[in-house]
């Protein structure tokens, strides 16, 4: 089976911004509610406009297909419409969601009043400020996420969406590992950097969609990979630059720190990073050998044992 890609939020909020951007209407879709097994979770988003098409996803195609008939046809108006999909059993043949499952959905129409409400939710995701979008009947507004709240929450006269900075991915080291590994994270939601100053490394490495560093990865880190949603692993097999950026890695809220190497290796550098002042407490939050162990030998095994622990380890705060 193929794997599915859903766009990160800013992708949508970015889609939609455009269209208004070029004087076209677009209507925005949120997942409400799920009962029963669904596709997407409550806070999935959706954005279409007639000349730009669609971005993200509310069902994995089906609902889409429906609400792209009906838009066509004119049937929504000029008020946000909530709907709800597969509560009978012909609807859930017909829109195929497993298991009996029932999707409830919220689509809003936007336009040029909307613009700058949307590019100050881009500006925020960009700049890794989290957010929430409160929807109060046809009026919302942004307030800041209170601690553990979840990604989305249901009121009376409306819901609270939260929206999360993109997760970042940081690999330290060119090489087939990095490269494989770069493939694997984007679809799986990472925003991936690579970082290397070795010209004769990067020579090659041309991963659609990774953006290069070439810079030392300490100072990287200290501008760029700060938050929770950051993940850093070093590859470079060079203590000179894999250390380096542990060190100023362990000074952020990263909630992943990883380097790969044999056990010997990382217990050489748990010692070297010990004598250069990281505690044993500090320690803890590396992982070292990097990756869950599954016998992996080749680059893309290295690589997928990496990013399920990732995965794994990954907070779950948002879809």
């Amino acid at each position: 089976m193929a794997q599915e890609f859903y766009p990160a939020d800013a992708t949508i909020l970015r889609h939609a911004a455009s269209a208004l951007q070029a004087g076209r209407p677009v209507w925005l879709g949120t997942v409400l509610a799920t009962y029963g097994s669904s596709p997407r979770p409550p806070g999935s988003l959706w954005a279409w406009s007639p000349t730009l098409g669609m971005a993200g996803s509310l069902s994995g195609g089906c609902v889409e297909e429906d609400l792209l008939q009906r838009l066509q046809q004119g049937q929504f108006g000029n008020s946000p419409a909530r709907l709800s999909f597969g509560v009978s059993h012909e609807e859930q043949q017909r829109y195929r969601l497993p298991c009996g499952g029932v999707l409830d959905i919220l689509l809003e129409p936007l336009t040029s009043a909307d613009l700058t409400h949307l590019l100050q939710m881009c500006w925020l995701l960009e700049e890794r400020l989290p957010f929430v979008r409160e929807h109060t009947g046809e009026h919302y507004r942004l307030t800041e996420p209170q601690p553990g709240e979840a990604l989305l929450s249901l009121h009376k006269q409306g819901f609270r969406r939260v929206f999360q900075p993109q997760w970042q991915l940081l690999l330290v080291g060119a090489g087939e590992v990095a490269r494989q590994l770069a493939q694997l994270a984007q679809p799986a939601g990472f925003e991936v950097t690579l970082c290397d100053h070795r010209e004769a490394f990067l020579q090659g490495f041309d991963v659609p969609g990774v953006h290069i560093a070439r810079c030392q990865p300490d100072q990287l880190i200290a501008r760029q990979f700060q938050d929770k949603q950051c993940a850093i692993v070093t590859l470079a097999h060079d203590p000179r630059l894999d250390d380096l950026a542990l060190l100023e890695a362990f000074n952020t809220t990263a909630y992943y720190l990883g380097a790969m190497g044999s056990l010997r290796t990382s217990a050489s550098r748990r010692q070297r990073l010990q004598e250069l002042g990281i505690s044993a407490a500090q320690l803890q939050r590396l992982h070292a050998p990097v990756g869950l162990d599954i016998g992996s030998k080749t680059p893309y095994e290295i690589a997928l044992s990496i990013l399920v622990h990732l995965l794994q380890q990954r907070p779950q705060t948002h879809s």
